[in-house]
């Protein structure tokens, strides 16, 4: 009987039904079972550089999710699905995170120091630590975080426990209040 439980089964959906209640030995012999053909999958897609994180992060989601997983397919349709979301998700990111830059390239560029600096000659030189510290606290926050830190809306909502949508509206006020204080509206 001991050797029933101690052997590892080879249907990735009975492993899949383990992970549901929380077997870690389950899911590690999933993730090392899977790992490359994702990894495949990704680079196939064309990321270069960041394939492994995607892995991770599909794996994570795939834990996160593992409540909702229903035996009716194979279970690498279930691990494929979410990967494909994981890539679209990565790639709204990307695209978010080049909206903002852009946004930002209107700002002084940084020096070396990190500090943005304002040359005192010149009245009409734009000071943009000041201006981003004259924002409120919340829009301040969300700056630094999506802009700064690269994080997704997602991500910024769970750490802030607001709704994404608030992180979006947030996100918008903060762009243009700088927009304005900064004179380039």
């Amino acid at each position: 009987m001991s050797d029933l439980l101690t052997s590892e089964p080879d249907d990735d959906i009975e492993l899949m039904l383990r992970v549901r209640d929380d077997d870690r030995n389950a899911f590690a012999t999933l993730v090392g079972r899977h790992t490359k053909k994702l990894l495949n999958y990704f680079l196939r897609l064309g990321v270069q550089y960041d394939a492994e994180d995607l892995v991770q992060q599909t794996f994570i989601k795939l834990h996160a999710y593992r409540q909702r997983y229903k035996p009716t397919a194979k279970f690498t349709t279930f691990l494929f699905l979410i990967a494909r979301q994981t890539w679209i998700d990565e790639l709204r990111r990307r695209k978010r995170r080049e909206r903002l830059e852009q946004e930002m390239t209107q700002f002084p560029s940084i020096e070396n120091d990190g500090l943005y600096t304002q040359d005192e000659h010149h009245a009409d030189n734009i000071d943009v630590t000041a201006a981003l510290r004259a924002l409120p606290e919340h829009h301040r926050a969300v700056i630094e975080l999506a802009i700064f830190q690269g994080l997704p809306y997602a991500d910024i909502a769970d750490i802030l426990r607001i709704p994404c949508g608030t992180v979006k509206t947030r996100m918008f006020h903060a762009i243009r209040t700088l927009r304005k204080k900064l004179g380039l509206t």
